[in-house]
């Protein structure tokens, strides 16, 4: 069977902070409206009008998956995705302690972790982000819009060093 290559593309300039993701997973997932029960956040900086989803990346070298002392994480490769076997979960922690996303949360209602498990291939926050912020895409064309985003960024800054040099000749 072919494994899937599709994964969550997050744009956090295009992200309004409205956590409509945040409702539909905690509904998906939990059959109730409560952001805190989501497997995916939005960081907000009111001030500074910033709004980041952050949600799990389902690592390949995942370092919650090595970092639990009692195996209840693993690799899905069909999938492509990271899992936690909810029956294993001690909820230690360790795995929310070593995510460098910040994406691994605790839940206190059920005393486990909780994180993104592509709602089994229908992303309910891609699906229901109007804007397009969350995007479930192929991993390929993430790459390709990666590569075009620094492109066009290499771009401008060269543009803004030679109008630098001619203003200062």
């Amino acid at each position: 069977m072919q494994s899937n290559s599709k994964v969550l593309l997050i744009n956090h300039e295009k992200c309004t902070g409205c956590r409509l993701c945040e409702q539909v997973c905690a509904v998906k997932h939990h059959g109730a409206s409560n952001p805190s029960r989501s497997r995916i956040r939005v960081l907000k900086w009111e001030m500074e009008g910033l709004y980041v989803p952050v949600s799990c990346q389902q690592c390949q070298d995942a370092p919650c998956l090595k970092g639990c002392p009692v195996g209840a994480i693993s690799r899905n490769e069909e999938l492509n995705r990271v899992e936690v076997d909810y029956d294993v979960c001690i909820g230690c922690r360790t795995c929310v302690s070593v995510c460098p996303f910040g994406a691994m949360h605790y839940n206190a209602i059920d005393g486990k972790v909780a994180k993104c498990d592509l709602c089994d291939g229908d992303p309910q926050c891609a699906r229901f982000c109007d804007i397009k912020a969350i995007e479930y895409t192929d991993g390929g064309d993430v790459s390709i819009e990666k590569k075009r985003v620094a492109a066009l960024r290499l771009s401008t800054v060269k543009k803004q060093a030679a109008a630098l040099d001619e203003h200062t000749a």
